[in-house]
């Protein structure tokens, strides 16, 4: 695959402005024959490859209408092949869904992937237009209705009319804006693309789908006429004299679009411009109801260059309908040669002309949006794959007087001093014809990467699943290195739906990122399953001890929220404090002494504004992105913190509060802790006179507090005993005798200031309880300083209601190690910190990503458009979700054999069968029946032949297993007939489980 360079790119750039009305397409997603997706079938256009099959004459496929002829047909591989649980389909409901209406709605939340917008989050309308090809799936249900019980005419035609095709797709999508099926045969689903964007320009949405489907899993039995239009030799001959006709196919295309101005804005990654299009209908005026005309097709080329605003002379390419017939061919060059000549266009033979129809055949209502896909990417490459089979004119054509010539090999697209433009061109049997004008993509400037680590999601549906998709975006980028990270987390993060089986990494660079992703660093990629019900986190702020010159740099460097909730604490902390807290926390920046830095933060003067102004920012962080409180709790300092952020006090409140407690501190004799693994009754019986229990963290951990020199001496004592004690980093004793002096004169200061009521539920860390009115008394704040921290009873509390998740808000993993080692924690807790430890020295910045990837794994939802702060960037092409596919077909019975012949494949493996279904959960009680033949017996062989279920818990909910309330309609028939007794769908709603129903059974068996 060729591309032009960027230089290449703005040499030859666009005219559309972008404030114009025209049109980007941003995603595209298909199934071609010899193609699983539009990569795929790039590769194969632009080297030649013929992708029709050739059947041969076996019995179940004919023996052909004429010597010489040769069946063949444009198949699609695994088009029989669902992943049902994805898009929430029960596997009866799969298997009787048209494969068409399966394959389509794959595709169209593939081009939403390739796109990077995922339907559930974004914000706007998406809007669908498409249309459908008529199929046999409808007889083969009939023809096997002995095989499916419970299936009737309604089911049937909701499973396989086209009228469902895009509104089934806008249901399991969740699709809200404009949606519509569109039909006008072998122009249809161009035309979707017309009616998308209408739909765009008229505001009745922001992004638009538009795409078509023909899907026959088998090739559909033909037969050849002479004179016809089905060729007799299985090769389509588009524009040459041996042109006899075409070759049908079965394909799938879909395209996103968006307003052009949106798209830049957006940061689209943009395929083509789409500057206009236009629809007619030939009308009367030809020779009969299937024959083409020249003077309809010319007026919607022409129509088509007008809202286009183009000059067709600047029109190089042209994707024609090219069908290879012998009457089509030459009226579409004499249509297209009208219009340009209308628009002024007196070249020869300066537009390439070419048909993708003989390369795939004609895929009947999917071949104007494959045609449109093909000139996408010629636009957006800049090459021109070869039109095949063309040896010699069409004699019929005339050549010499038209502005066209087939392109018959690859050839680079580089039109002199023109930005690429093609026109795309589809006709309808009946006389609709549609054309449509494409440019090539405005440049999108290279941007180098910023330096920034990036927390790169990924989400599955199973283990199996995640697997997989790590390791294609770990190909893919070890593949493209020179991709932005910061891109490809974007496109993640917005354009991917977040399932329970999650995994993520931070990585510093692409390279590294694919380094993780391939398994070269395991330890860096962090997997875990959301569970079904979600907590909101309880914030945990700690008190001093973890403090150190430097912490936080690279949030402060990098985060503009963190750092504007820091300067802002530490301003208002500088009035009364003296000093600008900035210059103890990062010195080197600020041109201050690291050393005096070092030492101030040793004071309990400077360390308490200090730890509180970090724990403030990093809350609003936090709730920037969207992660809010459930709940607070802090220790001992950090229970200011606590109360800021619940609201009992204002931050210029709270910020003078902490500095005149700091200050008050100070003031007293010199002091300081000593942190033991010891139960708080062993220790208090081992304290000398003087000392003080100042917190209880656990069961087994306590914190000593009192004058230095005897908390020196006591850990000398302790140590001969086989005692190990650890002395913090704090310059004082708190929560010991030594405050008792300054409790009133702090009291009088809190009692100065307003307080309110938390607004979010707080813990007491003296109490160990819920408190709400006792903190707007200032004598709690005044008791606060003297009573010892009961921080190990606030954690029982936590862990004795429902499952959590505890983040710590400030610097280091104290209160994070004291929940982990704490008895009461279950397997369903989550605890998680903001900072690395002081004494490690990996990125504060990637510490704090992993805590949101964390959070991510735990099931809270993260703003992560917040959390890239508008840094501008784009979506870029990644791999899509890795579908489970299994066979979901019914076979119609062939020509000379009963309707038993065919065959039901129900949630088949490839190759060869499979057991159905998944197994239950753990615990649950699985069979395949009920033994006996009673009411539960027989009920459950019927729930498994209507879901299409081989195992079930007999206390499963129906509607849960994909019922719905037309096949709860027919259960409830099928059990009166069955029993003889009077059951409704009330009851079937009432009691929608095996075990439920076979009681209602028996009940009124018995009375």
């Amino acid at each position: 695959m060729t591309e032009l360079t960027a230089a290449e790119l703005a040499a030859a750039e666009p005219t559309a402005e972008y404030d114009s009305p025209f049109l980007a397409v941003v995603g595209m997603a298909g199934r071609f024959p010899g193609a699983a997706d539009v990569a795929e079938f790039w590769t194969n256009l632009c080297g030649g490859v013929e992708s029709i099959t050739r059947i041969g004459r076996d019995p179940d496929n004919g023996p052909g209408g004429a010597d010489g002829y040769v069946p063949a047909y444009g198949l699609l591989d695994d088009a029989d092949l669902f992943d049902p649980e994805f898009f929430g389909f029960s596997q009866r409901e799969a298997l009787i869904t048209d494969p068409q209406h399966r394959l389509f709605l794959e595709c169209v939340h593939q081009a939403l992937e390739n796109a990077g917008y995922d339907p559930a989050a974004y914000p706007g309308e998406i809007g669908l237009f498409a249309g459908g090809s008529t199929t046999r799936y409808q007889a083969a249900l009939e023809a096997q209705r002995e095989a499916m019980p419970f299936l009737d005419d309604w089911q049937i035609r909701l499973a396989t009319a086209p009228d469902f095709l895009a509104t089934r797709v806008a249901h399991k999508l969740r699709l809200r804006g404009p949606v519509a099926t569109v039909q006008s045969a072998c122009s249809t689903s161009l035309v979707a693309i017309h009616l998308a964007a209408q739909a765009l320009l008229a505001g009745e949405c922001t992004i638009a789908l538009a795409g078509g489907a023909a899907v026959h899993p088998q090739a559909p039995r033909g037969s050849y006429t002479e004179g016809g239009i089905v060729t007799s030799d299985g090769k389509v001959r588009a524009f040459d004299a041996a042109g006899a006709g075409t070759v049908g196919a079965s394909a799938v295309g879909v395209v996103v679009l968006k307003t052009l101005s949106d798209a830049l804005a957006d940061g689209d990654r943009i395929h083509a411009v789409l500057r206009g299009t236009a629809v007619n209908n030939d009308g009367g005026d030809k020779i009969g109801f299937t024959a083409p005309s020249v003077e309809g097709q010319a007026k919607a080329i022409r129509a088509a260059h007008v809202v286009a605003e183009v000059d067709p002379a600047t029109i190089t390419y042209v994707e024609a309908h090219g069908t290879g017939t012998p009457l089509g061919d030459p009226i579409e060059v004499a249509a297209l040669t009208k219009a340009f000549r209308a628009g002024g266009a007196e070249g020869r033979g300066f537009c390439a002309l070419g048909s993708v129809k003989t390369n795939i055949g004609h895929a009947d209502a999917a071949a104007g949006v494959t045609g449109f896909i093909k000139a996408v990417l010629c636009v957006e490459h800049g090459v021109l794959p070869p039109s095949l089979n063309f040896e010699h004119p069409n004699p019929q054509i005339d050549w010499a007087d038209s502005p066209f010539s087939v392109v018959t090999e690859r050839t680079e697209w580089k039109p002199a001093g023109l930005p690429r433009r093609a026109g795309v061109s589809a006709l309808g049997l009946g006389g609709t014809n549609v054309h449509a004008v494409l440019e090539q993509p405005p440049a999108r400037p290279e941007r180098a990467p910023d330096g920034r680590p990036q927390l790169v999601p990924l989400s599955a549906r199973s283990e199996a699943t995640l697997k997989t998709a790590v390791g294609l975006l770990g190909a893919r980028l070890a593949a493209r290195p020179t991709l932005p990270l910061g891109d490809v987390a974007w496109t993640l993060q917005q354009g991917r739906a977040a399932h329970r089986v999650r995994g993520f990494a931070v990585a510093r660079d692409t390279a590294d990122a694919a380094r993780i992703l391939s398994g070269g660093e395991p330890g860096r990629l962090v997997r875990g399953t959301a569970p079904a019900e979600v907590s909101v986190p309880v914030f945990l702020f700690p008190g001093q001890g973890s403090q150190h010159v430097g912490m936080a740099r690279e949030l402060y460097a990098r985060e503009p929220e963190f750092r504007r909730r820091l300067d802002e604490g530490c301003e208002l902390a500088a009035r009364t404090l003296g000093l600008d807290l900035r210059d103890v926390f990062f010195p080197q920046e600020r041109g201050s002494d690291s050393d005096e830095a070092e030492q101030l933060l040793g004071t309990i003067r400077v360390s308490q504004p200090a730890v509180f102004v970090v724990e403030y920012a990093l809350a609003m962080l936090w709730r920037s992105w969207g992660i809010r409180p459930g709940a607070v709790v802090g220790h001992s300092l950090g229970a200011w913190a606590a109360a800021c952020v619940a609201g009992v006090f204002t931050l210029p409140d709270a910020v003078r509060l902490v500095v005149e407690r700091g200050r008050l501190l100070q003031g007293l004799p010199q002091g300081t802790m000593l942190a033991l693994e010891l139960p708080e009754r062993e220790a208090a019986v081992l304290l000398p006179e003087g000392l003080s229990v100042a917190a209880v963290n656990g069961p087994g951990r306590c914190t000593i507090s009192g004058r230095r020199e005897l908390i020196e001496q006591f850990a000398t004592d302790l140590k001969e005993q086989g005692i190990e004690g650890r002395l913090l980093h704090i310059a004082t004793a708190g929560h010991s005798p030594l405050v008792e002096p300054i409790m009133a004169e702090f009291e009088a200061a809190v009692a100065a200031v307003p307080r309110q009521r938390p607004q979010v539920p707080f813990l007491s860390d003296t109490t160990g309880d819920w408190v709400t009115d006792e903190v707007t008394n200032p004598s709690y704040w005044s008791a606060h300083l003297r009573r010892p921290v009961r921080f190990g009873q606030a954690l029982t509390t936590l862990f004795d209601g429902p499952d959590r998740i505890l983040l710590e808000v400030g610097p280091g993993r104290t209160l994070a190690s004291l929940a982990r080692q704490h008895p009461g924690i279950g397997a369903g807790h989550r605890v998680i910190q903001s900072l690395p430890h002081p004494n490690d020295e990996s990125s504060d910045h990637e510490a704090f990503l992993t805590a949101v990837g964390r959070l991510w794994l735990a099931g809270v939802a993260v703003d992560w458009a917040r959390m890239q702060g508008g840094r501008g960037h784009h979506r870029v092409e990644l791999p899509g979700y890795p579908f489970e596919r299994r066979r979901f077909l019914v076979e119609p019975a062939r020509p000379g054999r009963s309707a038993a012949a065919g065959a039901v494949h129900l949630g088949e493996a490839e190759p060869g069968p499979a057991q159905v279904g998944a197994d239950p959960a753990d615990g649950s009680e699985a069979l395949s029946a009920p033994a006996g033949d009673g009411p539960e017996s027989r009920i459950s062989g019927a729930f498994a032949e209507i879901l299409g279920l081989s195992h079930l818990d007999r206390h499963e909910n129906f509607f849960d297993l994909g019922g719905d309330s037309l096949i709860a309609t027919r259960l409830a028939g099928w059990i009166r007939d069955e029993f003889a007794v009077e059951l409704s769908v009330r009851d079937v709603f009432l009691a929608p489980t095996v075990a439920g129903l076979a009681a209602a059974v028996e009940e009124r068996l018995a009375g």
